[in-house]
Parts: C-alpha cells; sequence; structure tokens
C-alpha cells in the first residue's frame, strides 16, 4: 500500500466535492476543478476527509492510489488557497511588461514575445524582472511557468535568462577559465 496514498484528505471549510461518474468536482473560494478518477482507485468520503483506497492487488491499481491523492490533494488546497510560481529574469535589457491580459517579455531577441495568460491565471510583474506566476489550478500554474521559462532558459556562462526562483545555475568557466 502506498504511504501517500493512504493519508487522508483533509477538506476546508467552504469546499464543496461532488462525485458523479467517476468525475470528481471540487469547489472552493477560489474557484472550481473537475477531474475524472481511474477505475481501479475507490474514494470514501467522510464528514470532513476523503480517504483513497485500491480496488485490487494488481500494479496498475497500487499506482494510481498515491497519484489520485495527490491530484485530490492539489485539487482541494488549489480551490482554497491556490498556487504561485516565482520566476527572475536575469540579463542586461530584459524585462517584462502586463498590458491587459498580455505578458510582453523583452529577453534580446529582435521581437518582443507576446504571451497570452491563459483562463483562471493571473500573473503579477514586480520590478520588471520578477514575475509572479499564481493561479487554482497546479497543473495549469506550473505549465504557464515552464512556458514563460521556455523562451529564454539561463545559459550557464553568464547566467542570463529566465529562471526559476528557487533553481540554481550551474555556471561555466568559459575559454578564459581554461589555463
Amino acid at each position: 500500500m502506498s504511504r501517500i496514498g493512504k493519508l487522508p484528505i483533509t477538506i476546508s471549510k467552504g469546499v464543496k466535492i461532488k462525485f458523479d461518474d467517476s468525475i470528481l468536482t471540487v469547489q472552493g473560494p477560489m474557484g472550481e476543478l473537475s477531474r475524472r478518477i481511474m477505475p481501479n482507485v475507490k474514494l470514501d468520503f467522510s464528514e470532513n476527509e476523503i480517504t483513497v483506497g485500491c480496488n485490487g492487488d494488481d500494479m496498475s491499481a497500487r499506482a494510481a492510489h498515491g497519484l489520485t491523492r495527490t491530484l485530490i490533494n492539489n485539487m482541494v488546497v488549489g480551490v482554497t488557497t491556490g498556487f504561485q510560481k516565482k520566476l527572475e529574469i536575469n540579463g542586461v535589457g530584459y524585462r517584462a511588461e502586463l498590458k491587459d491580459k498580455t505578458l510582453v517579455l523583452s529577453l534580446g531577441f529582435s521581437h518582443q514575445i507576446l504571451f497570452e495568460i491563459p483562463e483562471g491565471i493571473s500573473i503579477d510583474v514586480n520590478k520588471m524582472t520578477e514575475l509572479l506566476v499564481k493561479g487554482f489550478d497546479k497543473e495549469l500554474v506550473g505549465q504557464t511557468a515552464a512556458k514563460i521559462r521556455s523562451f529564454r532558459p539561463p545559459e550557464p556562462y553568464k547566467g542570463k535568462g529566465i529562471k526559476y526562483a528557487d533553481e540554481t545555475i550551474v555556471r561555466k568557466a568559459g575559454k578564459t577559465g581554461k589555463k
């Protein structure tokens, strides 16, 4: 049995959960999320917690056990508090600004990059070199942050580019470092 899968999921006040036809819908103050639950996983509901169990002992049921518990927990946490990823922009002349629902990035190319912000995501631009991607869907927040980072990933020689705030860039010496 999965160590993560057997932990109960605590449901906060203000969160409504509906389970119909293998589709779990979680609604809270930040928004609403839905996900199809795999058939080899069973859910037990009580007043303020959900317990995830296995339907069978085959490998696919055991593999889905912990995954399903984590996905449901991310849904509950997302609709109550939300998720955020912080990005930093390093480089001379590199900056970001917000125009309506479009993020405008100047990253040293001959043109500006226009990124349409997806529905359910908000981006705060602090000091033109710090971005804060926020939302209630953890997968969408991570995917949006990864897409923004992919426009100019950090390079190992000078460290220029877009990186996550908690990411460390392993620097290389370059040509002058060799003797």
